[in-house]
């Protein structure tokens, strides 16, 4: 069945980031709230598609890079242990999906074929509608 977890392993949820979301609402910058809030990977997601945006590639991969890092801590805290599925549906999944795919983009734009595919590979074990559903967002 698509979509089902053949590895029956649990989804990995992450808390939700209440503070950053409202500081976000009430129009602070990215750039503001990564000093305040620096284990969101939402807000280093950000920062990456920011400097992608204005083509700033290798900044764009030192954001993306923190964010996925900052992630990978969030979900080992979360009870993660390296494999099984990371849920775009779970909202505060979305920030850690967000730097992966925004490390892939910008390894890709800088030559890391390796690390292309090695992120490629992890975003979608970790749920493959989630390249689309950011993609459609972008």
């Amino acid at each position: 069945m698509v979509g089902e977890n053949l590895l029956g392993i649990p989804a990995t949820l992450l808390p939700e980031e209440t503070d950053v979301l409202a500081r976000l609402e009430a129009g602070d910058e990215a750039v503001d709230l990564a000093a305040k809030f620096p284990s969101s990977s939402l807000v280093w997601a950000l920062l990456a598609d920011e400097a992608h945006g204005e083509g700033r590639t290798v900044e764009s991969y030192a954001f993306a890079r923190v964010g996925y890092h900052r992630g990978l801590d969030s979900l080992r805290k979360a009870g993660w242990r390296g494999q099984g599925p990371v849920p775009w549906s779970h909202e505060p999944n979305r920030g850690f999906l967000r730097s992966l795919y925004a490390l892939g983009r910008a390894a890709a734009a800088i030559g890391e074929a390796e690390e292309v595919e090695r992120i490629g590979k992890f975003l979608n074990d970790s749920d493959s509608k989630a390249r689309t559903e950011i993609e459609s967002g972008l």
